[in-house]
């Protein structure tokens, strides 16, 4: 991976949520364990970026999910360098990180393989959507 950045392995077209999505509609996304991460936007930019630890069991389901989560280590530039931050992934137990530009705008999803040896690409995120939908 050396010279290789982040922008060469973003998921492009990861599932995304309005700013205003709650903590029920949340919890049942997470029922499917592919999910790692839920993506909040405003617009085109990333307002939050939530995971299911984030949900509180005594939270009611009506509550918006937005302040739960955080941008803070889940977001990376594009231009990072790859391997560096799969090295950082690893180190840190993290899964996903949302691509992110300088402005905030949302790029993608930095998704790591469940085998840690790697990141998962466009090919295959719309490989598994397939195999789920069928």
């Amino acid at each position: 991976m050396s010279g290789v950045t982040v922008a060469d392995h973003v998921v492009t077209h990861p599932a995304v949520h309005d700013c205003g999505t709650t903590v029920g509609e949340l919890r049942a996304l997470f029922l499917d364990d592919h999910i790692h991460m839920a993506l909040l936007l405003d617009g085109q930019r990333l307002v939050s970026a939530v995971e299911r630890e984030d949900l509180e069991a005594g939270l009611a389901d009506g509550v918006p999910a937005g302040p739960l989560g955080t941008l803070i280590g889940r977001t990376v530039t594009p231009g990072k360098h790859a391997a560096a931050t799969l090295a950082w992934m690893r180190a840190n137990g993290r899964r996903r990180l949302a691509v992110v530009s300088e402005g905030g705008t949302l790029l993608g999803l930095l998704c790591l393989k469940a085998n840690g040896r790697g990141f998962c690409s466009d090919r295959d995120v719309a490989s598994r959507r397939l195999a789920r939908a069928a």
